[in-house]
């Protein structure tokens, strides 16, 4: 993470850590209804550079700013080039509403950013994510902070060892997100 737009990046590791097993991600019936009457589309990789932008232009913090760097946002790119960050992508009428991006290894994907410029448009990025992963294999769903958005889409906390042990699960897999 960076401290700030212009600070030092640093690691961070939580002794809590917020996951979403796959089993606690349910669908609701509104955000199929927001997909239909919204009309949203969704592509994968297609648009990463623009989501990942986007993201750091959403002010998390008042006093810091976006975490998300111009490093960050170039490092990133970078290995979005590599194959290992991914993007999910909620267009509407051709204009890119909401997104989200992470980093995979093995059979895990860790998130780390999403924004909707329509409501529901992020969820529903994660949802049409959640099914893409699912279908090749992953098993470990990464969001590191629990939040109220992030409780609300399945995720539970564990404590770093018991992360740490299925990370090394989940790395062992092995997935391709293409």
């Amino acid at each position: 993470m960076a401290e700030s737009r212009e600070g030092d990046i640093y690691w961070h590791s939580p002794d809590m850590r917020a996951i979403i097993p796959f089993e606690r991600i349910k669908e609701p019936r509104s955000c199929k209804q927001t997909i239909k009457k919204q009309g949203f589309t969704f592509t994968l990789d297609k648009a990463f550079q623009d989501v990942i932008t986007t993201c750091s232009q959403i002010v998390r913090d008042y006093e810091s700013g976006t975490w998300i760097s111009k490093t960050i946002i170039d490092t990133y790119i970078k290995m979005h080039e590599l194959k290992y960050a991914h993007s999910v992508e909620t267009w509407q009428d051709g204009q890119l509403v909401g997104g989200l991006y992470g980093v995979t290894i093995g059979g895990a994907f860790f998130g780390e950013s999403m924004f909707s410029k329509i409501s529901g448009a992020s969820k529903a990025a994660f949802y049409r994510l959640v099914e893409h992963l699912k279908s090749k294999g992953y098993v470990l769903i990464d969001s590191q902070y629990l939040n109220h958005h992030t409780e609300l889409l399945g995720a539970i906390e564990v404590p770093k060892n018991t992360y740490l042990d299925l990370l090394q699960i989940a790395i062992l897999h092995s997935c391709s997100f293409d």
